[in-house]
């Protein structure tokens, strides 16, 4: 879940490596009415963040206590929620998001904290393994015991359209500290004093678990989002927003001198194919389900569908006349801010402008300055041509595409232009999810664009669990990683083994008599 977001752009990409400002105010501001609310703290210099970082830094060694750093993750789960009234106030005032939704936010915020502590419990995501010595085998085997370290301080990027579940005490955030490292967040522009507030929560939890407050802090400023990539000290980092801010910070975490892992989810056109034999049992459905699903919480979701393939004929058309009755009944609503609303309107007006681009239903400006109309692009796939690209590249608000297509051939010609996404869904007929070869080849195809597939659904709405995946080919990510469910552990750790090593200079997590009760697997086979 990403918003499209990080204003940084071009500004990122400078080389120079002159410090911002001092006392440069960063201010909480309105999205309904544009106005600044209170004055938040200051852009921090380059020496504030060399600050921050080397203070996480320090406190990377009181992270090492998995019971403790269990007990501070619930810790900051009870003082999230503690304080949840006003810190679901202030982030409705800088986002416009709602009470309701951000309700819903928080809850899935602390549900993550506490779920990464049970995982920290469980010690499963060491991946502890061990093979005995066995000089019978050729070549004969030394013995061998690996695990995972924590890889050290973690540079976290805020999301825009998350204030809490991807921004601060966010998944990233939670998922690092879980694995041992230290965090310094880059807060979003959009929301710093609800991120000002959720900081005060972590640290507070920090200190209530005998830790150093350090193991959280949040920096504030165009400037410090590059100066925190680039310090030395820094040994990862995760990005949600645009895939231009998100890509200058990726190039800029390869060009280091010692380059570091970058997490980025970037951008995500999420795919939906709709088959002949789907539109023909429940034509309705599917296009409200749709309209729904593109609209929720005004388009800003990175996994809103933005590219959906409908077969050409009566029954397409019905689904289609359902589709835009329900846009034009959907109430306008605010972006993020004024920056993401103009690049809406400024998308939505270059792609109408295209050739042989139909606009059944127009979106745009709403009934005020601050609001937008959702709306609805369609092309059929034989004319779908290079001028066309634009309609392949997502457009951050409430709008889709639909291509209207002829046969399966159009459907692969047009699948074969899709970059990478988070997501792909296809709408199957009964007699089709029930097996067969063309719906088993389409679910196979749709897996290769992107990381989660989905069945008769809509993507919006991302469980956290085990078993989640979110993530997919570039440009949704810059890796194969999750940054949702419990497996987004892993991208802040890295592996070491332990050869011939003697009991007593052994991590006690590697050592035979399993001190410390860990699931491992011993000279091949399950503990």
């Amino acid at each position: 879940m990403r918003p499209r977001g990080t204003p940084a752009g071009e500004r990122i990409r400078r080389t120079r490596r002159t410090p911002v400002a001092a006392a440069v105010p960063v201010w909480s501001v309105d999205p309904r009415t544009g106005k600044q609310r209170e004055r938040v703290a200051d852009e921090a210099t380059a020496a504030d963040v060399d600050a921050a970082v080397r203070a996480a830094h320090a406190a990377l060694p009181a992270l090492a206590d998995r019971v403790v750093r269990a007990a501070f993750l619930r810790a900051a789960a009870k003082r999230l929620e503690a304080d949840g009234e006003r810190v679901v106030a202030t982030a409705d005032a800088e986002s416009a998001l709602g009470e309701p939704r951000l309700t819903g936010e928080l809850a899935r915020t602390t549900g993550q904290l506490r779920a990464f502590a049970d995982e920290v419990e469980d010690g499963g995501y060491l991946d502890v393994i061990i093979d005995h010595a066995d000089s019978t085998l050729t070549p004969p085997r030394p013995d061998l015991r690996r695990y995972k370290l924590p890889i050290g301080v973690v540079a976290v990027y805020a999301a825009s359209n998350f204030p809490l579940a991807f921004s601060v005490p966010g998944g990233d955030t939670a998922s690092a500290l879980a694995a041992g490292c230290p965090v310094v967040v880059k807060a979003h522009p959009d929301h710093p004093a609800t991120s000002a507030l959720c900081a005060a929560a972590l640290r507070a939890a920090a200190v209530d678990s005998g830790l150093p407050e350090d193991v959280v802090s949040v920096v504030y400023g165009f400037e410090a989002g590059v100066e925190l990539v680039r310090h030395p000290l820094v040994s990862a980092a995760g990005f949600t927003g645009s895939v231009k801010g998100g890509r200058a910070l990726f190039d800029a975490a390869a060009a280091r001198p010692r380059p570091i892992p970058f997490h980025g989810e970037l951008g995500s056109l999420n795919p939906v194919v709709v088959t002949r034999e789907a539109v023909a049992e429940r034509a309705e459905q599917i296009g409200e389900g749709l309209g729904g699903s593109m609209t929720l919480g005004t388009g800003q979701f990175c996994v809103k569908p933005g590219l959906v393939l409908v077969p050409e004929g009566a029954d397409g058309d019905r689904m289609l006349d359902k589709l835009s009755a329900a846009l034009r009944a959907t109430a306008p609503g605010h972006l993020l801010d004024d920056r993401m609303r103009d690049a809406f309107l400024a998308g939505v007006a270059e792609r109408a402008a295209l050739a042989r681009v139909e606009t059944p239903v127009v979106a745009g400006a709403g009934d005020d300055e601050r609001t937008v109309r959702p709306g609805l692009f369609t092309v059929t796939a034989g004319e779908l041509g290079e001028e066309h690209e634009l309609l392949l590249e997502e457009c951050f608000g409430p709008v889709t595409v639909v291509v209207r297509y002829a046969d399966e051939a159009e459907v692969e010609t047009v699948l074969d232009q899709v970059a990478g996404s988070l997501t792909a869904t296809v709408h199957l007929g009964t007699g089709e999810a029930a097996g067969g070869a063309g719906a088993t080849s389409l679910v196979a195809r749709l897996t290769a664009v992107a990381g989660r597939v989905l069945v008769n659904g809509w993507p919006t709405g991302v469980a956290v669990a085990p078993a989640q995946h979110h993530g997919g080919p570039y440009p949704a990510t810059t890796s194969t990683s999750t940054s949702v469910g419990a497996t987004a552990i892993e991208r802040w750790l890295r592996p070491v083994a332990f050869q011939n090593t003697p009991e007593a200079l052994l991590p006690p997590e590697l050592r035979d008599g399993n001190p410390l009760g860990l699931p491992r697997r011993v000279d091949g086979v399950r503990e």
